[in-house]
């Protein structure tokens, strides 16, 4: 038959605490300084239960209060000793007993609360919680194993009894004050294993999860750590043979000191240092290092902060076009539609649209000799800019272009001919068949 039992409550307001387990309590606070209080006058009166030395045990009934709420189920706590923590404050042990369903007020001695209630009984351990408390005990090693607390591991594997078992889930960090709540109000011990040995789970899972994260990002510090490293290293070893040598500062550090002082746009001065960076890791024998100095060459030439105002005088850009070039009436009629398409523009505020110009392009396409350039020239005049020949990304060659350089390392650029073949020699001659010859 449950007792029933007068009790002064101490509420608890960030904490749960199950039976079998001991924790401090501050006192500091009025409801908790009248329920200890209340349960020493007590003890006083009629024991609640002799200790060690024959003096009653004082005792209260631990309640959790989330928001503002009363949980119906409390535990009922020992109060094994009073006095004060580390940091001064006063506080007292409290072990847990058991499960005590709530129940009515009633009046006691002091100033705390008192309440009336039944101690629960458990069930008897069934075949099934022996099960789940056996996963549930590889489950919690495995994640006190991964938190490093190997002395809560050898402390666990002593506990048998299923329901002590998982009340001492009440220490575990990742439950929240919901759940630990959820298990004191579950008198069953099967149930409560069930709710921890999925819970843990969960936990389980974002611990490895969070652990192949932590990997990843440790992996790739060292490997900035080691890349960072090694290019101190190799700036060092560069610096000592350049005054070894008596010659200036390396070729790397010259074109980021050009590129820091040539003020270029954001994102062209990104990817000029990112160029610059992929030159110091590149041996001097790569071939990648000349294609990479072509390039930051290119770009450190080209007259990014100067502007030129585009004179739009379509009569003159034609008479500039008729006079240069005799013929190519197709190629003129659309260099000046485009002109005069610009000088519309410009005559509607619409030169610079969301900070761009106007998308179109000229692209003058044909063989060499035909007057590309001539007429770039033309139209750099008729417009009154400065007339710069860029070669495509730095790229003055068709095999470049085509990615015969790249593709080919070391090849040539040239024409491949077939070999003049005789009657008799299938071979062609001198026995080659194609041959590579330059152009």
């Amino acid at each position: 038959m449950s007792d029933t039992l007068s009790l002064p409550v101490l509420p608890l307001d960030d904490t749960v605490v199950l039976p079998t387990m001991v924790v401090p309590v501050d006192t500091s606070g009025t409801e908790a300084r009248a329920a200890i209080d209340a349960a020493q006058i007590s003890a006083g009166a009629d024991g609640a239960g002799p200790d060690s030395t024959g003096k009653a045990t004082p005792q209260v009934l631990l309640v959790p209060r989330v928001n503002g709420k009363y949980s119906s189920v409390g535990t009922l706590g020992a109060v094994e000793q009073i006095g004060r923590l580390p940091s001064g404050e006063p506080a007292a042990a409290i072990r847990g007993l058991s499960r005590v369903r709530i129940g009515s007020g009633t009046v006691g001695p002091g100033a705390a609360l008192w309440v009336e209630g039944t101690v629960e009984e458990e069930p008897p351990a069934s075949a099934r919680a022996q099960e789940l408390a056996r996963e549930y005990r590889g489950l919690a090693a495995t994640i006190l194993q991964k938190r490093g607390a190997w002395q809560v591991v050898d402390v666990l594997q002593r506990i048998t009894d299923p329901s002590a078992l998982a009340d001492s889930a009440g220490y575990a960090q990742y439950l929240t004050l919901e759940q630990r709540q959820e298990l004191l109000e579950t008198i069953d011990p099967e149930q409560r294993l069930e709710r921890l040995t999925g819970w843990a789970r969960d936990q389980l899972a974002e611990l490895d999860v969070a652990e192949t994260i932590a990997s990843d990002v440790r992996e790739g510090m060292e490997k900035q750590q080691r890349e960072f490293l090694l290019r101190q290293q190799l700036a060092a070893i560069r610096k000592e043979l350049s005054e070894l040598s008596g010659e200036p500062g390396s070729e790397e550090e010259d074109y980021r000191a050009r590129i820091e002082a040539a003020a270029l746009p954001e994102k062209v001065n990104e990817a000029a240092l990112k160029e610059a960076e992929k030159l110091e890791r590149s041996s001097d024998a790569s071939p990648e290092g000349s294609w990479i100095r072509t390039w930051l060459d290119t770009v450190l030439e080209i007259p990014w902060n100067e502007r030129t105002d585009d004179a739009y005088d379509i009569e003159g850009a034609r008479a500039i076009l008729d006079a240069d070039h005799a013929g190519l009436d197709d190629v003129k009629d659309r260099i000046i539609e485009y002109l005069a398409v610009r000088k519309r523009r410009s005559d509607k505020g619409l030169t610079l649209v969301g900070g761009r110009r106007s998308g179109a392009v000229l692209a003058l396409a044909g063989p060499p000799g035909v007057g590309k350039t001539s007429l770039g020239e033309s139209v750099a005049r008729a417009m009154g800019r400065k007339f710069a020949r860029v070669a495509l990304g730095g790229v003055r060659d068709e095999a470049e272009i085509r990615g015969h350089r790249r593709t080919y390392v070391g090849a040539l650029p040239g024409r491949i001919v077939r070999a003049i073949r005789e009657p008799g020699d299938p071979a062609g001659r001198g026995g080659q068949g194609r041959r590579g010859l330059p152009g």
